[in-house]
């Protein structure tokens, strides 16, 4: 009677809930389709790392198939700490990086898709890899930021605006603040923009 309150998976000894299975095993019924899915076995990511990514030698993006953060980028659990895996690989091949504030930057412009191509990865400094970023269109500045509330022709509006009202009613009719309306005519924000 006890064994049909565990779970029926081979070597799972937690207290069974749904179809027989824990709730591990049967989150990953519902997710997957199947209970036993969506489990990487240990060291799976490394030897994906070691054996597949660093000795890649084509020119196509290598896409991470495994964790990613929000942002794209391939993560790794790696001396116990969560490592991103375009860094590793990085440093695997290129050497530590020159200073603790240089980046792995990708010349391919697909980082954020989690491309791991060792070929496509070398060090540079943070002004470096934004200047990557403004030439691959992956920068994230005006409309692109995530908590934008002016467009490209709202901005370009208010330039227009510039002497015609005050600074605070035209803040007004774009619902942002006086401060915002300066920045935009003085070039502080929006500065990219002709």
């Amino acid at each position: 009677m006890a064994n049909s309150m565990i779970c029926s998976i081979d070597g799972c000894n937690n207290p069974a809930r749904g179809r027989g299975w824990c709730n591990s095993h049967y989150k990953r019924w519902w997710k997957h389709g199947d209970p036993l899915a969506g489990r990487t076995p240990p060291g799976e990511l490394l030897r994906y790392i070691n054996d597949v990514s660093i000795p890649y030698i084509r020119d196509e993006c290598l896409i991470w198939p495994y964790s990613k953060g929000s942002n794209g980028y391939g993560l790794v659990k790696h001396n116990g700490k969560h490592a991103l895996v375009h860094r590793l690989v990085c440093e695997e091949v290129n050497g530590p990086p020159p200073t603790l504030k240089h980046e792995a930057a990708h010349s391919c412009g697909n980082g954020h898709l989690g491309c791991v191509n060792p070929k496509h990865l070398r060090w540079d400094t943070p002004k470096g890899n934004a200047a990557d970023r403004i030439i691959h269109g992956t920068h994230r500045r005006g409309e692109r930021q995530w908590q934008a509330k002016l467009t490209v022709d709202k901005v370009l509006a208010i330039r227009s605006l510039e002497g015609k009202f005050t600074k605070k009613e035209i803040g007004n009719m774009f619902g942002v603040v006086r401060q915002t309306i300066s920045d935009i005519i003085l070039r502080k924000k929006w500065a990219h923009l002709a």
